[in-house]
């Protein structure tokens, strides 16, 4: 660290790209935005202000999210923030990172949901809140309920509701849908964990600061997909849909589990990357 009392931003951001060269795989963009994330301005300041003195408070609180960064915990933890569907989402260790590939679960969903109908969602280990209150925000008819065992994780979301001015969620702490009051829903939505227990890349980048209970899910990474699974048929209504997230490997499991609990239509839809990511079907039984 400078003893120097002056010190540029881009000597600031040069030294600081050197010393994550050897743990970050973007070593200019974290440094970037954590310099701005201090400065609490865009990366465009840095651009046109290189030359512009860093104080000494501002250099000090630089330095130790630099060094955080080092030690590898994630950017959206050491900024307090991610996007997530062109919406800033305030995030904290007691909740999962918001990832690109969810967009897709949204995505699905939307197309499941007319606009301007009235319907009854609920979110299953909503975390950080992204699916709940983006639904909200694109279906203004839509009611949701949100629930996470986690009272920190629904702290974040009913911050992110507020945030976003949605006040058409419920929130719930439960055990999936075991504590929620009773009632019949339209669609059930998660993203819930799929990581089996064992699998060598929760000990690398993010996975390693994410809450474990958000990510894996017994041996087979589909425990908790199955219980949300077979409790669905006892709370949508008739034609309602689930739907959620899964991992790349797991979509033919997925699709023999909800046939099997007697839904219809049942799809797979896959990513950007082309693996397997979402699968849906509607409950639709014999009368």
């Amino acid at each position: 660290m400078h003893t120097n009392h002056s010190i540029t931003l881009q000597s600031a951001l040069t030294e600081a790209i050197a010393r994550l060269g050897s743990t970050s795989g973007t070593p200019q963009l974290d440094a970037e935005i954590l310099l701005c994330t201090v400065l609490g301005k865009d990366r465009s300041f840095l651009r046109t202000w290189p030359e512009r003195e860093l104080d000494i408070a501002h250099y000090a609180a630089f330095d130790t999210l630099i060094n955080r960064r080092r030690q590898g915990q994630p950017i959206a933890y050491l900024t307090g923030s991610r996007e997530f569907w062109s919406r800033e989402f305030i995030v904290t260790p007691d909740v999962l990172i918001p990832r690109p590939e969810t967009e897709l679960l949204i995505e699905h969903c939307l197309e499941l949901i007319p606009f301007n109908q009235s319907v009854n969602i609920v979110d299953l280990g909503t975390g950080s809140g992204i699916i709940a209150v983006t639904l909200a925000a694109e279906r203004p008819q839509a009611n949701l309920v949100a629930v996470d065992i986690s009272a920190a994780a629904l702290q974040v979301a009913k911050m992110n509701a507020a945030r976003h001015g949605v006040d058409r969620i419920r929130f719930y702490q439960s055990n999936w849908l075991k504590q929620i009051p009773p009632g019949l829903f339209d669609v059930i939505i998660s993203n819930p964990p799929y990581i089996a227990a064992d699998d060598p890349h929760l000990q690398q980048g993010d996975l390693r600061f994410e809450p474990q209970t958000a990510l894996t899910s017994g041996a087979d990474g589909l425990k908790d997909i199955r219980i949300i699974a077979k409790s669905a048929s006892n709370r949508l209504n008739k034609g309602g849909f689930i739907v959620f997230e899964h991992g790349y490997d797991q979509g033919l499991a997925a699709q023999e589990l909800l046939k099997s609990l007697n839904f219809s239509y049942v799809q797979t839809i896959n990513d950007l990357a082309g693996q397997a990511r979402v699968t849906s079907g509607q409950y639709l039984p014999p009368d």
